[in-house]
């Protein structure tokens, strides 16, 4: 089974072909990927109007390439996948009347896939984990403690009251005046940094319900930046440090709450699995895998390259979709807001 997959939901224009075997095992055969940093750097962030005309004039050129370097042709495909949401909703019309449009002219099946369903399910893609597995989908715009039961199958475990992870990191780094994309800068500063010079707060550490809250983790943050400024580097690096170790902190602690509630109240998972953007961060995968490690569990995380956006992940969910016969019209409509479809759980 082979599948397009076209992912334009945010900033980066990516599209690639994806095969699964008799076996259900994955294997990637493209995976063309062009970001648009460059474009909104001198923004400080993502201006949606240039992300849709930057995905407009690439997303043709990409399918091309995609094609070629799995040497295939668009009528070797058994489907055509798009994300559909959630997403900025310029760019998703992009991906999405590109996908329809493919799997018309082909008379291929079409599928929607969500965004976020496509993060959890892309360890299957390059792990082969099975269900029940215990997901931290962590990115600039979520932050879920999922238990996930199998395909559209999910349990919420915890979420975010305020802040997504990726999105602390985003706005710690406006504030120390770091360049766009922040979350990488604040990672790497913070190797040089001192973490235990500033005593900043772990926000619902040790409470039962696996939720986060980071807006007070920021706000101190903030407070201390203004307290000693202007800011040389060496402050820089120490409040980056001090911030990810909090962070990292949060995350374990809320990571073990969600696992003791799966345990509990649903079944053993094979795994703790961490997917999303946030997840190409090392210091967190190394304090998760110390929580998966005295949990007997693996910790399963994708190679860094697929952890940001990307086609592979559209194209696998697709493949997943398609292997239970849950295709879509062509009159799917894109969403700019799509939760993924999980059960809350009733003792959160």
């Amino acid at each position: 089974m082979r599948v397009l997959g076209i992912e334009t939901t945010c900033d980066e224009t990516a599209v690639s072909v994806v095969e699964s075997d008799r076996d259900g095992e994955g294997r990637i055969l493209s995976n063309e990927i062009l970001s648009q940093i460059k474009a909104h750097q001198a923004y400080g962030g993502v201006v949606p109007e240039i992300a849709a005309r930057a995905h407009i004039e690439v997303i043709d050129v990409l399918v091309k390439q995609a094609l070629l370097t799995a040497g295939m042709k668009l009528s070797d495909m058994d489907g055509i996948a798009a994300a559909a949401g959630p997403g900025l909703i310029g760019g998703v019309m992009v991906g999405l009347t590109t996908g329809k449009a493919l799997a018309l002219v082909a008379q291929k099946p079409f599928l929607a896939v969500n965004h976020l369903e496509a993060h959890a399910l892309s360890p299957r893609l390059t792990d082969g984990v099975n269900f029940p597995f215990l997901l931290l989908l962590a990115s600039g715009g979520h932050s879920q403690l999922l238990f996930v039961r199998g395909v559209g199958d999910y349990v919420r475990l915890g979420t975010t009251i305020d802040d997504a992870i990726g999105e602390a990191f985003d706005k710690v780094a406006k504030m120390l005046g770091l360049p766009y994309p922040g979350g990488p800068e604040v990672e790497k500063l913070a190797l040089e940094g001192n973490p235990e010079q500033f005593a900043f707060p772990r926000p619902m550490h040790g409470r039962k319900e696996p939720d986060f809250s980071l807006s007070g983790l920021k706000t101190a943050v903030r407070i201390e930046a203004e307290k000693i400024a202007p800011l040389t580097l060496t402050d820089i690096k120490n409040i980056c440090a001090s911030f990810q170790a909090a962070i990292v902190d949060v995350v374990a602690d809320r990571t073990k709450m969600a696992l003791k509630v799966a345990r509990a109240d649903f079944a053993e998972p094979t795994a703790i699995v961490v997917a999303g953007g946030v997840a190409a961060n090392l210091a967190m995968r190394r304090a998760l895998h110390r929580v998966a490690s005295d949990n007997g569990l693996p910790l399963v995380a994708p190679p860094v390259a697929l952890c940001t956006d990307n086609g592979a992940m559209i194209a696998w969910a697709g493949i997943e979709r398609l292997r239970l016969g849950l295709m879509d019209g062509l009159d799917f409509a894109p969403r700019a807001r799509w939760a993924l479809e999980a059960k809350v759980s009733p003792h959160v």
